[in-house]
């Protein structure tokens, strides 16, 4: 399915990309309580380098703290769970969307998509969301350990073609 010029950019790409994780949860006080970011981590690890991962409370600036440091440490790709859902206090998307250079629309688009094929309309509370900053790419998913599988099941594979585009 996919293109020769997809096929190609894949070759020229390489797996020796960084990656960071950020947990953003008032309730999960840990990293063993971390579902979500654990299986993030073990997913990293087993094909690229996790550089950097933070357990941080629904918070803006501690959000923009956490990217800040990571992008300062040239991390890859950061990955966020948590804080995507409408609560008053889930502000990730808001956060993530303002600073974005570029925005990268498919990775929510194919989200729900693939959401809906699981759990039906109830996708569409997801604002799941991705884009460009300062050269990294930023991945926004919901907090659910289920939807960290399904997001991470569309994009890992690919992340050095992502980074391999982001980098030029």
């Amino acid at each position: 399915m996919k293109s020769e010029t997809s096929r190609q950019h894949q070759k020229e790409s390489s797996n020796d990309i960084t990656c960071g994780v950020i947990t953003l949860s008032d309730s999960r006080k840990s990293k063993k309580a971390d579902l979500s970011g654990q299986y993030m981590v073990e997913e990293i690890e087993s094909r690229y380098t996790l550089k950097s991962r933070s357990l941080i409370p629904d918070n803006e600036d501690e959000l923009l703290n956490a990217i800040e440091n990571m992008v300062n440490d040239d991390v890859d790709v950061i990955l966020t769970t948590g804080g995507t859902g409408l609560d008053p206090r889930d502000i990730t998307v808001e956060t993530v969307e303002a600073i974005f250079e570029k925005r990268l629309d498919g990775f929510g688009e194919l989200f729900r998509r693939k959401s809906y094929e699981e759990i039906g309309a109830a996708a569409l509370l997801s604002r799941a969301t991705a884009g460009v900053y300062k050269k990294s790419i930023i991945f926004s998913m919901p907090g659910s350990p289920n939807a960290v599988k399904t997001a991470l099941g569309l994009i890992i594979d690919e992340l050095p073609h992502y980074v391999h585009h982001v980098k030029k």
